[in-house]
């Protein structure tokens, strides 16, 4: 099928021959002929680079332009929303009946707004988590709405995220019932089921635009599925090595997923010294500009630092301890076939779209910490190899397992390469999930009385597979606990939320965070101190996962708590009359040390160093911990605590920037970070009527501020500055600009 002959808008098709895509894959024909582009609820499941997002974007494109309504793109995670916003991007030129350009809004962040700013944009492109917030805020322009794309709908089968996502499309139905359902995946076993709940018809293909090999690596010798075999050199003790040198020999770039974030560091650091001998000089130069990009993005710590050296060698590592700036960097330069080896994590299977010629999976195993190793799900597998082939780059992708015997080796190829992915099962029925929801349900207006919460909760995959019946019971004690604490109440036979509980689900924290932080607000500490009040959110569900205590580091936390146990908000589990309590709440003491060492000016490697967190994981952190204290500082106003609202908004802010409370008024300046804002205020310059005052040569003359930075200090703070200055200071921006373009060509 041709674009030329589809029923589209001519733009639409404009824009996609302009692309070079001229003909359709047959899972997008397929999803044509069932009707997509005519309203009809739909399920696709097909392998990753089969196209369904270009489905995707034309029946947006088709809702907007020939109805007027608008489209809502859901993805589980940050990083693949700022994916799908990009790729949305090629639509903005097209001129809707109205007169004005397709418009395209991304919203991930700040649960606690109804963003009515978003309304204006045609295609909204939101996480699960974020539009769950937004329904729950009854955003006016959900009305609008008249297209939801559900991107990975096979996640519904995950603990964490599943249950957003399948409330989310239940409601969504329940405030338009005429809105059209795309939902997309790579693998679902069970997707009649899933097409089913959703009042959908299925298309499910195993077509995809490279072809896949799936294979087992055995002494040397990858013996595929398909029958073929190649044999792999021993060039050095580890498989894994010589199947990536293999695949760097014929021109391809491999992937490497590991067990563990260590594994994946060690896997590439062994990569390293055989790949660096096949780098072309050419491309030295460009891998040595990257790891200097590296090293001057964010702080320098010794994770970024052999980052930087494996970079120069065209490998890479990647996992969530990385900041989201170098995980950036090494993801678009692995695209661009810079880096030839990228050692990972499994999440990466689960996030953006980073295809190989040659995917390696170095161990099938994982391992849970208290439970010891066990084996990976057939879904994750599926997930992985997916990633194998590079559309318009390779004719074969090929998927490698690795097996240390004979028997080994038939265990892999039945239980994994031979094997169907396994059912999406809902995960909705858990009553610390449902919480949070049964609450919102009924704050939120989707339902008036205990039988209306229980119809909503029945549109639910939980119910349809299992019945209603199977959650009645679980309803009905969230129900109590959410009466007796205060959060709902009983009106003539009719339930409403109570301000609190109003306040807590527009919060969006799991009410038994609330809960806690009311039981802390009112006990208070002996002293409350910064370490009371971070204490008291890392005690909260909502600060998960907490940091452990390591066997090297666990008497050294127990100290602190001992130094400090009269500024702790509750109560100290006895130490050895209940050992996991005690080391539970160790690990939520070590949480508030390293939240405390952030905002103590710590450096990111002195936190490595120190409590073993690395930039991702503190980020995630600080996030989380800027979140529950928002929310506390919320809660306090809402309870009457006037007295603790200026030292939790201090707090607040303090872990947003990461400082002292002297250099809060530097620090928000844009631009000017928490090292920036340190060098400022030990030259002297502590207040904004000092900056006005300064000069712009005493300004650049400070490390880490040049004359773009000083520049823009200036038109932030003000202060008299002559034409005179203003020129030189112009000029060694522009030349500053100029030097940085030079170096990166």
């Amino acid at each position: 099928m041709l674009i030329e002959d589809l029923d589209i808008h001519p733009s639409i098709k404009e824009v996609l021959l302009k692309e070079g895509i001229k003909e359709l894959f047959p899972p997008q024909v397929e999803a044509i002929k069932a009707g997509v582009l005519k309203g009809v609820n739909l399920v696709l499941a097909s392998p990753t680079a089969s196209g369904k997002t270009l489905i995707a974007e034309i029946c947006a494109l088709k809702h907007i332009l020939e109805n007027g309504g608008k489209a809502l793109y859901l993805t589980p995670l940050r990083a693949l929303a700022n994916e799908k916003y990009e790729e949305f991007q090629k639509y903005t030129a097209i001129y809707k009946p109205d007169g004005r350009k397709i418009s395209i809004g991304i919203s991930t962040g700040d649960y606690d707004s109804s963003d009515p700013w978003l309304g204006k944009y045609d295609i909204i492109v939101t996480t699960n988590e974020k539009c769950d917030s937004l329904l729950r805020h009854r955003a006016p322009w959900m009305n609008e709405v008249s297209l939801v794309i559900a991107d990975e709908i096979h996640l519904i089968n995950d603990v964490e995220r599943g249950p957003t996502l399948e409330v989310v499309l239940a409601r969504l139905s329940q405030i338009n019932p005429g809105i059209q359902i795309l939902a997309l995946s790579a693998t679902i076993r069970n997707v009649d089921e899933i097409s089913e709940w959703l009042n959908a018809k299925a298309v499910a293909l195993d077509w995809r635009p490279v072809k896949l090999r799936e294979g087992i690596l055995y002494d040397d010798e990858v013996q595929f599925k398909d029958g073929g075999s190649i044999k792999i050199d021993r060039i050095v003790k580890d498989p894994v090595i010589n199947l990536a040198v293999h695949c760097v020999k014929q021109g391809g770039q491999s992937l490497v997923f590991a067990s563990s974030r260590k594994n994946a560091v060690n896997i590439a650091k062994r990569a390293s010294k055989e790949i660096s001998q096949l780098i072309p000089r050419t491309l030295k130069r460009s891998l040595e500009n990257l790891a200097e990009e590296i090293q001057s993005s964010g702080e320098r710590t010794r994770l970024s630092d052999t980052l930087a050296e494996l970079v120069k060698c065209g490998v890479a590592f990647h996992h969530a301890g990385l900041s989201g700036a170098h995980r950036k960097i090494i993801e678009d330069s692995f695209r661009r076939g810079n880096i030839k080896v990228l050692a990972a994590t499994p999440t990466l299977a689960f996030g953006v779209n980073l295809p190989a010629r040659m995917v390696i999976i170095s161990d099938y195993r994982r391992y849970e910490p208290g439970y010891g190793y066990y084996p990976i799900t057939v879904l994750e597998y599926k997930q992985m190899v997916g990633r194998a082939g590079r559309p318009k780059y390779d004719n074969v992708g090929e998927a490698i397992l690795i097996a240390k015997s004979e028997d080994e080796r038939d265990y892999l190829l039945a239980n994994y390469v031979l094997a169907k992915p396994e059912r999406i099962w809902s995960k909705l029925g858990v009553e610390k999930v449902l919480r949070s929801h049964v609450l919102a349900t009924i704050a939120s207006g989707f339902a008036y009385s205990e039988q209306g919460v229980y119809e909503f909760f029945a549109k639910t995959l939980y119910a349809y597979q299992y019945s209603l019946d199977a959650i009645r019971g679980k309803i009905q004690r969230v129900l109590k606990f959410l009466h007796d604490e205060g959060m709902i109440e009983v009106e003539g036979g009719f339930l409403r939320a109570t301000e609190f509980g109003s306040r807590v689900s527009q919060l969006y924290i799991d009410p038994l965070s609330a809960i806690i932080i009311r039981s802390a607000l009112w006990r208070r500490a002996r002293k409350v101190s910064d370490i009371s009040l971070l204490h008291m959110i890392a005690h909260t569900p909502d600060m998960s996962p907490k940091i452990r205590p390591t066997s090297e580091d666990i008497d050294k936390v127990a100290l602190f708590l001992d130094e400090h146990r009269d500024e702790f908000m509750f109560e100290v589990p006895d130490e050895w009359g209940d050992r996991i309590e005690f080391e539970e709440f160790l690990g939520e003491v070590k949480t508030a040390m390293v939240l405390k060492a952030w905002i103590e000016e710590y450096s990111e490697d002195q936190i490595i160093e120190h409590f073993g967190v690395e930039p991702g994981d503190l980020y995630y952190l600080t996030e989380t911990a800027r979140w529950l204290l928002y929310s506390s500082y919320e809660l306090a106003k809402l309870l009457g605590h006037k007295d603790l609202l200026s030292k939790l908004a201090e707090l607040m802010e303090r872990v947003e920037k990461g400082v002292r409370a002297e250099l809060l008024p530097l620090a928000r300046l844009e631009g000017i970070g928490r090292v920036r804002a340190r060098i400022l205020y030990n030259a002297g310059l502590r207040t904004i009527e000092d900056l006005k005052k300064a000069s712009i040569e005493k300004l650049m003359s400070l490390p880490h501020i040049g004359p773009k930075i000083a520049k823009k200090i200036k038109e932030q703070v003000g202060g008299i500055v002559s034409q005179e200055e203003w020129k030189k200071i112009s000029g060694a921006a522009s030349q500053q600009e100029q030097q940085s373009l030079t170096d990166y060509q």
